[in-house]
């Protein structure tokens, strides 16, 4: 899946994540890519990121 590997993810990139808090409900927050903070190649569970509002989770989906 694409939101698994970091090679598929920048910043500037509209993205919708799953927040910690939200990892229970599987809710997601959409927003644009900062900065990726997962540093290995790709993740299970997805790459994880800073939002530009400052918001971090792991990348979902990639709008």
């Amino acid at each position: 899946m694409p939101n698994r590997k970091r090679t598929n993810i920048k910043p500037g990139d509209r993205v919708r994540i799953v927040l910690k808090a939200d990892q229970g409900s599987g809710t997601l927050t959409e927003g644009t890519v900062d900065k990726l903070l997962t540093n290995a190649k790709d993740h299970p569970h997805g790459i994880k990121v800073r939002l530009v509002d400052g918001r971090v989770g792991r990348v979902k989906e990639i709008l």
